[in-house]
């Protein structure tokens, strides 16, 4: 791996890079962090207006290996019945499915304003060639797609090929063109806040319109913890250049509290017009029918 560094020329450009910022982050200090931060300002933001701003941040998502064609379509229509049943309601961020149900989505969807996102490049793990990466993505694209997740290669990243990587997300963001390219991190995998640090610095400067936690598909996935880095590395890169990169948790949150602690790690490091211009998501199959309920005040299950 140390001859392709010095083939590309990667090592000294990624390591200035992240000589730029703090990339050497305590594992411990920055639990304690978390814990500070939710525990003095959650309370403020468990409010009736805060659930119905989440319940806009929200990605539906079906990633299911039985999924179908006639299942992603009543899926689709339990959104199309909600936004019509709730016009009083934000609408729903977006809905996320695999990309074979991009065209069905973009056909049936008739909820306005609601974002088609399709996992792509060989999702979850990433293992995959990259022409079929590029190839897939731009197909979900032609098929109504109109925002794209990509997963970083992990194993990749893991071992050194920062060059790579970051060619990979730069390819698809090519073919995304100006259509949204959410870059997961799979933090679980990353393990610690460093190597978190260093996979979202990576993954903005490679061309990444959002950073994304986890694909939900392994043990660890979205923490408070690689929230409040990933957030933190969003604030810092905004004061460098003046460009907002979005952010998504997904992965596990399955419950209203869990919700309002993420809101509360965004809101607080990056502020409250950041989530009203739409760049805060959460991905997640559970979660929408408890915000619904929590905000109805009924047993709702409209998804």
């Amino acid at each position: 791996m140390e001859t392709n560094c010095h083939e590309h020329g990667a090592c000294d450009r990624y390591s200035k890079l992240f000589s730029e910022y703090n990339v050497h982050l305590n594992d411990e200090k920055v639990s304690a962090e978390v814990a500070h931060l939710i525990e003095k300002n959650r309370d403020k933001y468990d409010t009736p207006e805060v659930l119905n701003t989440l319940l806009g941040t929200v990605e539906l998502t079906t990633l299911q290996v039985t999924d179908s064609q006639e299942s992603v379509l009543k899926f689709v229509e339990k959104v199309n019945k909600f936004a019509d049943a709730h016009p009083e309601l934000p609408h729903l961020a977006t809905v996320c499915v695999y990309p074979n149900f991009a065209k069905i989505v973009s056909e049936s969807l008739e909820a306005d304003k609601v974002e088609i996102a399709c996992v792509s490049g060989g999702f979850p793990s990433s293992q995959t060639f990259l022409e079929i990466k590029t190839t897939e993505t731009a197909l979900a694209i032609h098929d109504g797609a109109t925002e794209i997740d990509m997963v970083l290669s992990v194993g990749t990243f893991l071992s050194g090929d920062y060059e790579t990587c970051a060619d990979e997300i730069a390819e698809l963001k090519a073919v995304c063109g100006e259509r949204a390219l959410k870059v997961i991190l799979e933090t679980g995998a990353l393990q610690s806040a460093e190597l978190i640090k260093k996979a979202s610095l990576l993954s903005i400067y490679a061309g990444a319109d959002f950073i994304k936690t986890s694909t939900g598909k392994i043990s660890i996935a979205a923490t408070p913890e690689a929230a409040y880095v990933m957030c933190q590395t969003i604030k810092e890169y905004h004061a460098k250049t003046g460009t907002w990169i979005g952010f998504k948790a997904a992965g596990g949150i399955s419950t209203v509290k869990d919700a309002v602690d993420y809101y509360t790690i965004v809101c607080e490091l990056l502020g409250e017009e950041y989530i009203k211009a739409g760049l805060f998501r959460i991905g997640t199959s559970r979660l929408a029918n408890l915000l619904v309920q929590a905000i109805t005040g009924t047993d709702e299950k409209p998804f």
